[in-house]
């Protein structure tokens, strides 16, 4: 009757104070875990957008080099050492519409050329790799308008230019090297050499053309990136 009565008593203090302890330990290791699967998802997450977003820069530099359209009297791309201008055709992508030209307007204008600049700039004091597109030009003077504005929102952007940039990643340096004559070299020794053999000649499209961004630390992707174009119609990669 005595052993019935001491078996039947239950836990001691001690002992459930042992069972809490034990739980507490559990969840603290649960969550924990489930901390660290947290943060192991979001950097994966942060990691695949800014792969993506870097991805989509690239096609994007890409498609407005291959879209390029010399077009008097501006060049098809230019490189003043702050920002890359380019001429393009906006509907190559897209040709199923048809652009009418207006009375007035360039050969081979319409509603279908836009001038579209890359560059580099602070921003929140971050050096940031941009993208800025203009309106839709329909005439000579709104192609040298345009051309003059994707200059100046290189060097001096207004509110109202920065309404058309799009930031693509944060780096420390860009560069860009054109290839002619068989050989990579600075636009802006290529631009010189052109300047002095003949002013009055619009400047022949390189070969191809070459980006290097450093991009910044801190971020998910960073380090040394160099990327290639080779102009279509040469129907051959070079490099």
């Amino acid at each position: 009757m005595t052993h019935a009565c001491a078996r039947s008593r239950g836990f001691t203090l001690v002992e459930v104070l042992v069972a809490v302890a034990a739980m507490a330990l559990l969840a603290v290791m649960a969550w924990r875990g489930l901390d660290a699967m947290g943060r192991a998802q979001t950097q994966t997450r942060e990691r695949s957008e800014d792969v993506l977003t870097l991805q989509a820069g690239l096609s994007q530099w890409r498609a407005d080099l291959d879209a390029v359209t010399q077009l008097a009297p501006v060049g098809g791309v230019d490189f003043d050492g702050r920002v890359l201008r380019i001429t393009r055709n906006a509907l190559v992508s897209d040709p199923a519409t048809v652009a009418v030209p207006e009375p007035g307007a360039p050969a081979g204008t319409g509603s279908s050329i836009r001038v579209v600049a890359w560059g580099t700039r602070q921003i929140d004091g971050k050096r940031q790799w941009l993208r800025w597109q203009s309106p839709a030009v329909r005439t000579r003077d709104e192609l040298q308008a345009a051309w003059q504005q994707a200059a100046l929102w290189g060097q001096n952007p207004t509110d109202a230019l920065r309404r058309n940039e799009v930031v693509i990643v944060g780096v420390d340096e860009w560069q860009v090297f054109y290839f002619r004559n068989d050989s990579w070299s600075s636009p802006m020794s290529s631009a010189t050499a052109i300047g002095a053999a003949s002013a009055s000649v619009q400047s022949p499209l390189p070969d191809g053309v070459r980006l290097v961004l450093t991009l910044s630390d801190g971020q998910v992707l960073s380090g040394r990136l160099r990327h290639d174009w080779v102009r279509p119609t040469l129907g051959v990669a070079r490099s």
